[in-house]
């Protein structure tokens, strides 16, 4: 049958190339293919592969149309992607496969039409090799399939007696067959991209999801290390009824609290807040809670405890952090208390039988700016049934859906509501006040509580 028509000749190739895209669809599917793509090259997986682009070049030449003795197809398509995708064994050996089955059809064309096929797999495979054995893209794929159809019509003329007659069939089929095998590489390589880009993606983001996984494993560590530096039960202390509590805004924060016993019956009270959050808040954190501790332990006054852990502090403070602090150290057989409120927010002693609010204000600036700073210390005699509140800025600033803080005031109400409570319970209370007022707002903020009681 003979076309003289561009336009019936095309549609024809067309249709055979709709069919070659379904069977290349499936072939990138495969292991062996996507075995190639990782580099993982074997020569099971090539001969598979040499095998499934073979019979789709063998498709190629059967599904052509003759024209002039001569059959115009898409037969090269096969051999050309498996060398462009696969390297030379794989587009050589289709190559071989494709051109074998066309020498034994015969015709005047037969030599020029298998040369083509078999050097389309080879240089295919070369072009892959130097691209660094990856496939070269949309835009080289098609300039190759340009080129290696025009230089089939150009071997063609070359090769075939008579030349008139090689002249006129490469006058008809020539365009067609261009412009059908580009299509059928540019579509083939929209297929080998998009698989590329999604294994691509893919990969990203399962490093991405293993790097989280690592990361929120070492977050989980160092949350449990930083537990680890608070107190695990306070010390029960002869007329003194305490409890604490800790939530970090993240997985790990910079507040902390302690109890340290000391000589004479004595115990140290502390709560920190490290400027930050996050990991460098919870190091810097442990490095003050460290050496605070240490200094408490020395036989000296509040004073002298808090000047000396600010010096050690303010010499490791390389990075511009500070912490705010408040350290007391409570006599329950003298029934004082005696503190050094370095920048921290004061806090508040509620005073038995009254309904006053005493705020145990500064004394000194932060720990970590200046190594020369001095602090004063202030001393409060303590009644029966006496409360003091140790807090950090989380939870007067802990904001509701509107962005209004919690407050000092709210807080103040909470614990006049159950200032005559266990230590415990008064914790309680505070903390369901400030979860109820900021509902499911996050908060940027680590909360922090101490409450002492005089029995």
């Amino acid at each position: 049958m003979a076309f003289s028509e561009f336009g019936d000749l095309f549609f024809v190739l067309f249709q055979m190339i709709c069919v070659i895209l379904v069977a290349a669809y499936l072939i990138t599917r495969t292991a062996s293919f996507t075995r190639v793509l990782d580099g993982l090259v074997t020569w099971k997986s090539q001969a598979i592969l040499i095998l499934l682009f073979g019979a789709l070049s063998i498709y190629g030449t059967e599904s052509g149309i003759t024209i002039l003795g001569a059959t115009a197809n898409v037969r090269d398509l096969g051999p050309m992607v498996g060398g462009l995708a696969c390297g030379p064994v794989v587009g050589l050996g289709a190559g071989l496969i494709g051109a074998a089955y066309r020498f034994s059809l015969a015709g005047f064309t037969a030599v020029p039409c298998s040369a083509a096929t078999i050097l389309a797999g080879l240089f295919g495979g070369l072009i892959f090799l130097l691209s660094g054995r990856k496939f070269v893209g949309i835009h080289g794929a098609v300039l190759f399939a340009i080129g290696m159809e025009a230089f089939h019509m150009g071997i063609t003329l070359l090769l075939c007696r008579p030349f008139d007659q090689a002249l006129t069939v490469v006058r008809e089929v020539a365009l067609p067959m261009i412009i059908a095998n580009a299509i059928g590489v540019f579509i083939f390589a929209l297929i080998i991209g998009n698989l590329i880009t999604e294994r691509q993606t893919k990969a990203e983001r399962d490093a991405y999801l293993s790097e989280l996984e690592r990361k929120k494993a070492e977050l989980r560590i160092a949350h449990d290390i930083q537990m680890s530096f608070l107190p695990e039960r306070l010390p029960d202390v002869p007329g003194l009824d305490i409890a604490a509590f800790s939530l970090p805004a993240k997985e790990v924060g910079g507040d902390f609290y302690d109890a340290i016993p000391l000589s004479g019956q004595r115990i140290a009270f502390v709560i920190a807040d490290v400027a930050g959050k996050g990991v460098p808040a919870a190091l810097f954190m442990a490095l003050s809670r460290t050496v605070l501790r240490a200094n408490a332990l020395i036989p000296r006054s509040a004073r002298d405890a808090v000047r000396e852990a600010n010096a050690l502090i303010a010499a490791d403070a390389k990075s511009g952090m500070f912490v705010t602090l408040f350290y007391a150290v409570v006599d329950p057989v003298k029934k004082t208390l005696t503190y050094v409120n370095a920048g921290h927010n004061p806090p508040l002693l509620f005073r038995s039988g009254s309904e006053r609010v005493l705020e145990l204000k500064g004394t000194g600036i932060i720990l970590g700016v200046m190594p020369d700073a001095d602090y004063g210390e202030e001393t409060l005699a303590l009644e029966k049934n006496d409360l003091v509140l140790l807090y950090t800025d989380g939870v007067t600033e802990a904001i509701d859906s509107h962005e209004e803080q919690f407050g000092e005031q709210r807080l103040i109400e909470t614990v006049m509501g159950c200032r005559d409570l266990p230590s415990r319970e008064i914790v309680d209370r505070i903390r369901r006040a400030v979860a109820d007022f900021s509902g499911d707002e996050p908060q940027f903020d680590d909360q922090t509580l101490m409450v002492l009681r005089v029995v």
